[in-house]
């Protein structure tokens, strides 16, 4: 070897080995996925906010929150919170309430009056969206914030779209969705009700807009076809949700059947004995293993005394009687006729079977293809076939629910801007999930959720006033602090007190730690008092001798 040669040796040698023998692994922080992170539909930083709120900062964890999604007291509400359904706690007691938390974030801001920071730079760029439901205010909003001026054309009467007219007041009261919406016009949003577009081409010509983002929603019921002889009164789920929501709800006589088996079925059931049906019975051609309405609405309208009518499917209707055939599951879990009948009856018929979109106005449109259900085909950057024209939300391929729309508007906002900069938007990559398995939790404190209060069942009738209750201050911070930070250091100081060597240094509150590979020996006794699994160990890097 060459002098050189040996001094460099010589020098990695001496940082590689450090007091002990020869180290083969050395451990490096990390930041891995949290699998709440990965589940959110909308795209929230679930851990930061949490994390924010555990120390008390609830200002800068709303901000850290509205930074994906504009409207958290409504989420906390309506979302399904598929992160709780992934969240790593429940392998030590139960889930963390992330929902409720972000409820509590959510109300305070309108409580203090929070406001979104506005913009300090105009890009000049105009853009149209279609439809005010919760996609095109996610997509509004965010453009807003980029920069770009933004109307929104609303065919309806008021803002929030589905939101509005679809969930009913005790889950979603109204005071929080218009405070939420009236937000999203402070940071400028222009909204125009009562404006529905017939030609985007032409609107978007004479409005001088340089793109445009479609988000009409599933706003029409579906049809279907069931023999009657003399019908009685049959209603769609929407409309009469609709038509509840506004105080403007029909007669339904005595006793009410919902025909289907989803949340707006559930919704309607709960509706119709709120405005005084003695009886609402829902009839499903499923079981409930198969039902797409989630467990705790069925579980809740079951409560509130709703029959639901398993395995059952409408064959015939004369007046006020319905004849419906007995299914049976077969060898696939799917229903097969079994030529048993039943007869059931009922005043007033809701049919709760699904919603389509209203893409007519669209079909005109040069390039813009879809879908045998009516849905608008987009390429990977959420636009359409014709250049220039976005849409997103339940008029696309794809689940249905609130914070998928959200999720969706703040994607085509990205992908807008791009476009208008002749770019194209390059999503940050995810890093690697982590599961529960991974957790080094030497502490196993047994803590479980705080659960919200809720109107007792024998008070629901005859209003609407909402079931769930928020969390207060302490039980609200409480629960913030049951998050396990999975995969990100939060300072908890572990690997700095086990390390026997000294090697881990302290960068100060929110600067997180470094390693000292002078000292470090490579033990791993940092990594498996890491209770997150912030720390990796990795192998050394391969030192070649230079022979001279």
């Amino acid at each position: 070897m060459t002098t050189n040669d040996l001094t460099q040796h010589a020098d990695l040698t001496h940082h590689d080995k450090g007091t002990g023998a020869l180290r083969t692994r050395r451990p490096v922080y990390v930041d891995f996925l949290p699998p709440c992170n990965d589940a959110c539909p909308a795209g929230e930083n679930i851990q930061a906010w949490l994390a924010l709120a555990q120390a008390g900062n609830y200002e800068a964890a709303w901000r850290e929150l509205v930074s994906n999604n504009p409207m958290p007291s409504i989420h906390g509400r309506v979302c399904y919170h598929p992160c709780e359904d992934v969240c790593n706690r429940a392998f030590t007691d139960s889930p963390v309430s992330i929902h409720a938390v972000e409820r509590f974030l959510g109300d305070m801001a309108l409580e203090q009056d929070w406001q979104f920071d506005k913009p300090a730079t105009k890009t000049g760029k105009k853009i149209l969206i279609v439809g005010a439901g919760p996609s095109g205010l996610s997509a509004a909003y965010q453009l807003v914030r980029m920069g770009h001026d933004v109307e929104i054309r609303e065919a309806g009467p008021v803002a929030g779209g589905m939101i509005h007219f679809g969930i009913p007041a005790y889950r979603m009261p109204r005071d929080e969705l218009r405070a939420e919406i009236k937000r999203i016009e402070n940071i400028g949003v222009k909204i125009s009700l009562n404006h529905r577009v017939e030609d985007i081409l032409e609107e978007k010509v004479a409005g001088g807009f340089d793109a445009a983002f479609v988000a009409v929603g599933a706003h029409i019921s579906k049809k279907i076809d069931i023999p009657t002889r003399d019908a009685g009164k049959i209603l769609d789920a929407v409309s009469f949700l609709s038509q509840a929501n506004d105080g403007d709800s029909p007669k339904l006589g005595r006793r009410v059947a919902i025909y289907g088996g989803g949340n707006t079925a559930m919704d309607a059931a709960r509706t119709a004995k709120r405005l005084g049906a003695a009886e609402a019975m829902i009839i499903y051609r499923r079981d409930r293993s198969s039902m797409p309405a989630h467990d705790f609405e069925a579980d809740e309208a079951i409560e509130e005394g709703i029959t639901i009518n398993w395995l059952r499917t409408i064959k015939e209707i004369d007046r006020s009687t319905f004849k419906v055939e007995v299914m049976e599951l077969d060898e696939n879990g799917r229903p097969q006729p079994t030529g048993r009948y039943e007869e059931l009856e009922a005043d007033t018929l809701i049919l709760a079977v699904g919603q389509d979109t209203d893409t007519a106005f669209l079909e005109s449109v040069p390039g813009i293809e879809f879908q045998s259900d009516h849905t608008v085909v987009v390429d990977a950057n959420m636009m359409t076939g014709h250049a220039g024209i976005f849409a997103g939300g339940d008029m696309v391929p794809s689940d249905r629910s609130v914070t998928i729309a959200v999720g969706h508007g703040k994607q085509a906002a990205r992908h807008i801007d791009a476009w208008l900069r002749d770019a194209t938007y390059q999503r940050t990559p995810r890093g690697e999930l982590i599961g529960h398995e991974k957790l080094h939790l030497w502490y196993r404190t047994v803590a479980p959720k705080m659960e919200q209060d809720r109107l007792p069942v024998k008070e629901r009738r005859g209003h609407f006033d909402e079931i769930l209750k928020n969390l207060s201050e302490p039980d609200a911070r409480f629960e913030a602090r049951r998050c396990l930070s999975c995969g990100n250091c939060f300072e908890c100081d572990g690997c700095y007190g086990a390390c026997p060597e000294d090697a881990i240094i302290k960068l100060g509150p929110g600067n997180r730690y470094k390693f000292d590979f002078d000292r470090c020996t490579g033990c791993a006794v940092c990594f498996e008092q890491c209770p997150c699994h912030a720390i990796e160990m990795t192998d050394e890097p391969v030192v070649k001798e230079v022979m001279s």
